[in-house]
């Protein structure tokens, strides 16, 4: 499988695609002056503490409180206020982590206010941005990651990947990162480390206890709260750390300076890759120039269509999301009922994947598959939706179907859901109304001529649309219309009539008669 990463940059945002064989699977957006990612290290000061909810609300710089809960502090939490206040306190070199002494744990079941009070300045990272209504989540369990390890302060366990399955070689990791690591510093070994040496390893070891102890030693300086004590890296950098492999392809930027903060990364943890980097200089918008823009079209609205005449239904509320599994024009296919379902259902599930991915939808998600009589059939589907996500990086847990053809899905939601507005302003109406996108047209009609072609036994038609529509249609010596004929083997004429609006289509038999599907 190819991977390619496109990165549009703009005055306000930068915008990453991700495309798995040409197909979008993930897009970001980072706003170019964003604050408190996931990952951010604050100092911050509780402005509350709320014994009923065994939490208290932080005060970071956001406009709203965020929210640290007691099983968030982690059971060296103690510690590391100890070692924060004797920092701020000691004017000299501060002592480093691996040689300092450690407290006893918190214990699991205490109250927050035994270990917090109000006014307090606290280490706390942010692990969920602010969504809606809702200020920032929190943790005091501190964690730095890199490209092949996530370094835990204070944690002194070492773990690794369960997505490596080999058992000699995740002792081999563990005996080696146990070998290296200093004292009170615990290390997740994470999946792209397997095979790694131990060379690369340790560098990147020392590199983020540098990251951490640098850090602590700038608060001697600037005690004030709430202020940023570690930033994570920009969203680009975070993606590509995350999903950068020896299967990705190319790398298209098209601003050269976010190419080279892309490159020197690169250059850093895997050498071999810097010439995937590419600089796109053409006028032409990126994301139209690699069909990004006129997939973004077709795959965030209400109704998305997929293989077969099928489509999906998704709604959103504030409390779930909602996807509702459509056969479309497979139910008229000659198959029995129970090997249609089976069929569409399995369709559903691919796009359903990479929708979940695409959006970044979180919390909870109620797909409606169309009902199935077998067990095994039911079985297969719920086989097929694990393996389909298992790729997807957030955490999630998927639910077998329920009598009434039901999967539940949670999945964790760390930051805001992709959403992208699809309807356009109507030219015609002045802005009034809204109508489908444009862009989507030809798509449209090409699987209504699929539809008609399997239903009637002539392949001459007269396609009736716009004049606009039309002209663009037959545009060139390699036409658009040109290339239908020839992909379906069909002959049509088209013709432009000044009477239809502009998204307006008809097909026709050659004697003028309207061809409908209903």
């Amino acid at each position: 499988m190819s991977k390619d990463l496109i990165i549009s940059v703009s005055d306000a945002e930068i915008s990453i695609a991700l495309l798995e064989d040409k197909q979008l699977v993930e897009l970001n957006k980072e706003k170019r002056n964003v604050k408190f990612s996931v990952g951010d290290i604050y100092l911050g000061k509780v402005k509350k503490i709320m014994p009923g909810l065994n939490a208290a609300f932080v005060n970071v710089g956001f406009e709203k409180d965020a929210f640290l809960h007691y099983l968030d502090l982690g059971a060296q939490f103690r510690t590391l206020h100890r070692y924060y206040h004797q920092a701020t306190q000691n004017k000299a070199r501060v002592t480093p982590v691996s040689k300092f002494r450690p407290e006893p744990d918190i214990d699991k079941e205490g109250k927050i206010a035994d270990v917090l009070t109000q006014g307090q300045t606290v280490i706390v990272q942010i692990t969920k941005e602010p969504i809606s209504t809702k200020g920032p989540r929190l943790a005091s369990e501190v964690s730095i990651a890199g490209r092949n390890l996530v370094l835990m302060p204070f944690s002194d366990k070492v773990s690794v990947s369960s997505k490596i399955e080999n058992n000699d070689e995740r002792n081999r990791l563990k005996l080696l990162i146990q070998s290296i690591k200093p004292k009170n510093y615990g290390v997740i070994v994470r999946t792209v480390a397997e095979g790694k040496k131990v060379a690369s390893l340790d560098a990147e070891l020392k590199e983020l206890i540098s990251r951490w102890e640098t850090a602590l030693s700038a608060v001697r300086r600037d005690v004030k709260s709430p202020r940023l004590l570690l930033g994570e890296m920009n969203r680009t950098t975070t993606i590509l750390r995350d999903i950068l492999s020896t299967d990705f392809s190319n790398i298209i930027v098209d601003d050269e300076m976010i190419a080279g903060e892309v490159r020197s990364y690169i250059r850093e943890i895997a050498p071999e890759k810097e010439k995937i980097v590419k600089v796109y200089k053409e006028q032409f918008p990126l994301f139209d120039h690699y069909g990004v823009s006129r997939q973004i079209k077709g795959l965030f609205g209400r109704t998305i269509s997929f293989k077969g005449g099928s489509y999906l239904i998704i709604e959103h509320t504030e409390a779930l999301h909602v996807i509702d599994v459509n056969s479309g024009n497979r139910s008229k296919t000659g198959s029995d009922q129970e090997s249609n379902a089976i069929s569409v259902n399995l369709e559903a599930a691919r796009e359903i994947a990479r929708q979940l991915r695409l959006r970044d939808m979180g919390g909870i998600i109620v797909v409606d598959f169309i009902d199935m009589q077998s067990n095994e059939n039911r079985q297969s589907l719920f086989d097929k939706m694990r393996e389909l996500m298992s790729d997807d990086r957030a955490k999630h847990n998927i639910l077998p179907l329920s009598k009434f053809g039901l999967m539940q899905i949670t999945r964790q939601r760390v930051r805001p859901e992709m959403t992208i507005i699809t309807d356009e302003k109507c030219p015609v109406c002045r802005g009034e109304g809204k109508t489908p996108s444009t862009i989507l047209l030809t798509d449209e009609i090409e699987r209504t001529l699929i539809s008609i072609v399997e239903k009637v036994k002539t392949r001459r038609f007269i396609l009736r649309t716009h004049p606009y529509v039309a002209a663009y249609l037959r545009e060139g010596l390699f036409s658009m219309i040109g290339k239908i004929n020839k992909k379906h083997k069909v002959n049509i004429k088209v013709q432009g009539i000044l009477s239809y609006h502009f998204l307006q289509y008809g097909f026709f038999d050659r004697q003028g008669n309207e061809i409908d599907l209903t």
